[in-house]
This record gives structure tokens, C-alpha cells and sequence, in this order.
């Protein structure tokens, strides 16, 4: 190939090393045609002109290939083993792993660890994994890298960019992450959950979503006993940074505060996959009555809804379902109901979230009704005669809401403190008026007192007198 680089003698461009590295740093172990419908999906809708379809895989998947050749050379992939269909499949190294975390804007604590059967057993629950991450996020070709390819090629690229949406991008998804019941994220003790993928999408709808995917070849009881790991995960408690105490997965991920009365833990979705010899759906039957007891709520009647406070919502589908309906349609059942639903109808409380913009609702429309009431109210409240101003309400109470006029208060045209001055000065006016009164009679007496010794000197006994 012109232009070939030394240091990769394969030929493949940064971007499509980089592409590699966050595919395998997110899926851990993929092949190379995961690897192409996850980055490149319109090579999907190329070379469909190859007279067979493994030609058509070979030259759609070429170009990834020789990435993942040139990484493997720089010491940063290595050989995984083959599927159980004969595929080759790639995985990081530990300096592969950490170069992933820096194009992925991640902690190497948070890149996860690596599927327990990589490389053996033909990989197929890594490869279950794979394709239920696929299936969730649906990419859709790039339409002016395929117009000039054949028209069934390009109507089928149309058709997949019309399809609905699916949840988040590659960035929003981790796989084999641990969740201690105790030690620590980097070091979780024995007894530990681990999760096959976590997602994390808010601005799809789904800010935590913990998946679990199941090739139908474990009894049903096995898989149930995850939910008593998933349910002590939850309950565990650790102080956060500013010193609150709270669950130890809201330190790590976020997520809408609880109400009061509803503290719902993380959803957990089921995926089944029929590659086993147990039916899917008996299994997913079964799983459900096992973990009865995480996922079944209580009624509340006087909101109409079921509360699944302290429950883990818990979500199952199949593998065919979510690829034919993808997240947006109705391929979910939620343990519990009766019927199947979208994602987010089927992790969510619908009737709860009616009940709560109700209740919302008349609230607002008992504030408004308040403010109306208050408002007329204020109309009618009484001015003071002298100073003008507004009674308060204990004035106004004093003076026009008491039946019995004998409690009722004088000068009830004024406010209390012209009240208070109007009766200081009737009681001043009265004051002088008694003292008036008093040095009125002191005059009086005084006056009489005076005309006595008079009367005296000009009586019948001054006759002797003379």
C-alpha cells in the first residue's frame, strides 16, 4: 500500500486506531465485525456486490482489521481466540487498556475488567454483551458515504437511518464493571456483583441502567441469586466528598434525588439470549418469581400507583426482541406488569408520575386560589382615618371580627398606634379635666371659706357690741 508507515505496516489510519481502542476499551473483546458496526456503520451497506456474504464481511471488516493488526504490533491488542462461529477476536493489553481510558476520558478505575471467559470457550457471553450493546445503541449509517452504492444498499441505509433512535453512544457504556458489597471499586470483595454493562444516558432518559445478559445456559436460579448481590450493592452506604452519607453508588454515578417517600434503587435490565438449551422466556418466567421479593412494590391508594420503595426495578427481554424493536419500542417486560412496553415506560412509574404532576398541579392550583383569596382580602382591609395607613391583621381582627361589641376596642376608625395615641390623649384630656374639676372645687371651697368669718361679723350677736 502507498504511503505505508513502518510503524504500521498495515496501513490503517489514527482514526481508525482510535476507533479500535475505544471499541475494545468499552467491550473489552469484540471481532472485528462488532468492531466495524459500532464505528463505521455504513460499511455495513458496502461492497454488497461481493458475490458472497463472508466476501462482503472480509472487505467491509478489512479496514478495522488491519487497525487492530497494527495496535497488536505496537503491544497494544492481542490475539482473544475465535468464536464458536470461527470469528477471530481481539482484546486490549494493560498499556491497550489505559491508551483506551485516555481516548475514552476515563479513570482506568473506571474502564472495568475483562469478561472472565475472553479467549476461552468461544467467548460467547463477551459476544452476547457485544450485541446487546449494539442493539441498544442502533447506529445509524452515515447516508453520503453510501449513495453510490447499489440501491437496495442505499434504500437499506435509508431505512436504517429512519429507524428509531436507540440510547446513548459508545462513550455512555461500560462493561464488566464491579459493584462491592464491600472493599472498594478498584478492589471489591468476594461476594461482589459484577455487572455486564452499565449505562449511563440522562439526556436520553436513562441516567443509570445496570444490564445483565444471559445465554440461557445457567439455571434460572443462578442467575435470580445476582439480584441478592445487586440488592446488598445497593444498600451499602459510604460519605461522599462533602461528608454526607449516602448510597455508594451516588458517589460514582448520578442520578434524580429520590422523593421522600420513594427511594427506588437502579433499574436492572435482563437480556436473554436463545443460545442455550433452556427456552428464554421460561427462563425470564422463572427468574421473575425467584426475585419476587426485590422487585415487587406496594399499592398506594391514595395516589393510584404502585410504589416500589427499597425495589429494584427489574426489566427483561430477549436478544431477537430488542434487535427487531430496538429501546423505543414495545420489547420490555417490566417483572410485574402484564404487558410488554418501551425502555423507559418499563423502568419507570407512569401512574406514580401522573399522580405527582396531579398532585403538582393542585398544589399550584391551591397557591393560586390562595393568592385570589388573599388578594380580595387585602381589598377590603380597613385604612386608619388618621395616618392612612393599612390595619394589621390583629387590628383588623380587634376590631371588625369580634361579635361581642362589649370586647370590641374604642376608636375603632384608627390603627393600633393612633389607637394608642388617641387613647393616651383621652386619657390626658380626662386627667386635665379632673384636675380642672379638683382646682375648680378647691377654688369653690376656698371662696365659701372666705365668705364665713363675713357672715359672722354681720349677724344678731354684733347687737351687744355696741
Amino acid at each position: 500500500m502507498a504511503g505505508r508507515r513502518k510503524e504500521n505496516e498495515a496501513g490503517s489510519s489514527n482514526d481508525l486506531r482510535a476507533d479500535v481502542l475505544r471499541v475494545l476499551g468499552v467491550l473489552k473483546v469484540a471481532t472485528a465485525d462488532q468492531i466495524q458496526r459500532l464505528s463505521s456503520p455504513h460499511l455495513t451497506y458496502r461492497h454488497t456486490t461481493k458475490p458472497t456474504p463472508a466476501k462482503q464481511k472480509e472487505a467491509r471488516t478489512a479496514s478495522h482489521r488491519a487497525a487492530v493488526n497494527d495496535l497488536r504490533r505496537h503491544g497494544l491488542a492481542v490475539d482473544g481466540g475465535r468464536t464458536r462461529r470461527g470469528e477471530e477476536t481481539r482484546l486490549l493489553t494493560a498499556a491497550g487498556l489505559a491508551a483506551a481510558a485516555i481516548d475514552l476520558d476515563r479513570e482506568m478505575e473506571e474502564m472495568g475488567g475483562m469478561p472472565k471467559s475472553a479467549g476461552r470457550s468461544g467467548a460467547s457471553h463477551p459476544m452476547t454483551v457485544n450485541e446487546t450493546v449494539i442493539a441498544l445503541i442502533r447506529p445509524k449509517p452515515n447516508l453520503k458515504k453510501v449513495m453510490r452504492e447499489p440501491a437496495e444498499a442505499v434504500a437499506a441505509a435509508q431505512a436504517a437511518a429512519r429507524s428509531p433512535d436507540g440510547i446513548g453512544t459508545l462513550a455512555s457504556y461500560a462493561t464488566e464493571v464491579a459493584l462491592p458489597v464491600k472493599g472498594t471499586w478498584k478492589n471489591p470483595a468476594i461476594g461482589s456483583a459484577r455487572a455486564d454493562i452499565v449505562l449511563t444516558a440522562p439526556e436520553a432518559g436513562v441516567p443509570l441502567l445496570f444490564i445483565e445478559a444471559d445465554n440461557c445456559t445457567e439455571e434460572a436460579v443462578l442467575v435470580a441469586q445476582k439480584f441478592d448481590k445487586y440488592a446488598r450493592f445497593f444498600l451499602r452506604q459510604e460519605k461522599d466528598t462533602d461528608g454526607v452519607e449516602k448510597p455508594l453508588w451516588r458517589t460514582r454515578w448520578s442520578a434524580p434525588a429520590a422523593d421522600a417517600y420513594e427511594r427506588v434503587h437502579p433499574p436492572v435490565l435482563l437480556v436473554f439470549h436463545q443460545a442455550g438449551q433452556r427456552p428464554a422466556k421460561r427462563q425470564m418466567a422463572r427468574v421473575a418469581d425467584l426475585t419476587r421479593h426485590h422487585w415487587q412494590g406496594r399499592w398506594h391508594p391514595e395516589g393510584g400507583y404502585t410504589s416500589y420503595d427499597r425495589c429494584i426495578p427489574i426489566v427483561a427481554t430477549t436478544l431477537e426482541e430488542l434487535r427487531e424493536h430496538g429501546p423505543a419500542g414495545p420489547a420490555f417486560w417490566r417483572f410485574g406488569r402484564d404487558h410488554r412496553q418501551p425502555l423507559l415506560d418499563a423502568i419507570g412509574n407512569a401512574r406514580r408520575d401522573a399522580y405527582l404532576v396531579r398532585r403538582q398541579a393542585a398544589r399550584q392550583e391551591q397557591r393560586r386560589r390562595a393568592e385570589r383569596e388573599a388578594a380580595e382580602r387585602e381589598a377590603l382591609r380597613p385604612v386608619c382615618a388618621d395616618c392612612g395607613h393599612k390595619f394589621t391583621d390583629a387590628r383588623w381582627e380587634a376590631v371588625g371580627h369580634t361579635r361581642d361589641w362589649s370586647k370590641r376596642q374604642p376608636h375603632s376608625h384608627l390603627c393600633e398606634d393612633c389607637r394608642h395615641r388617641a387613647v393616651a390623649a383621652q386619657a390626658q384630656a380626662e386627667a386635665d379635666e379632673r384636675q380642672r374639676h379638683e382646682q375648680e372645687q378647691e377654688r369653690r371651697s376656698q371662696e365659701q371659706e372666705a365668705e364665713l368669718p363675713a357672715q359672722k361679723d354681720g349677724g344678731w350677736f354684733s347687737r351687744f357690741r355696741t
